[in-house]
């Protein structure tokens, strides 16, 4: 299968690409940018892990996406607080981090029983 046809690949350059456009107008330029990249961590290294050759490779990038997704929602929770977010939207987003990262943890259990008993 290839990357871009995972739900979890969608889902998360979706919210990498919402990010991006909902967060343009804000003038915290370090805020925005260590969000959005975070946000497009998820995605890029979805996509890395599983352009390598082995499932320990596959669970390394995954694993790297997860804590890209923690990362997100700390900082969106953060900007809550702070009053950089709406509040509406980015709980939205919080949310999505935190599927994004169940479904990296699925992922991640899949591959490494596959290298397991390989």
């Amino acid at each position: 299968m290839s990357y871009d046809e995972l739900d979890v690949w969608k889902r998360s350059a979706r919210l990498s690409v919402t990010l991006y456009r909902e967060t343009k107008e804000l003038r915290d330029f370090g805020f925005r940018d260590q969000m959005t990249r975070s946000g497009l961590s998820i995605p890029s290294n979805i996509a890395e892990g599983y352009e390598r050759d082995s499932d320990a490779e596959i669970a390394r990038f995954l694993t790297i996406a997860k804590g890209s997704a923690g990362e997100l929602r700390t900082q969106i929770l953060i900007g809550i607080e702070a009053g950089f977010l709406d509040r509406t939207s980015a709980k939205q987003w919080a949310d999505e981090a935190y599927q994004l990262s169940k479904m990296l943890a699925a992922l991640i259990r899949h591959h490494r029983a596959k290298k397991a008993s390989h």
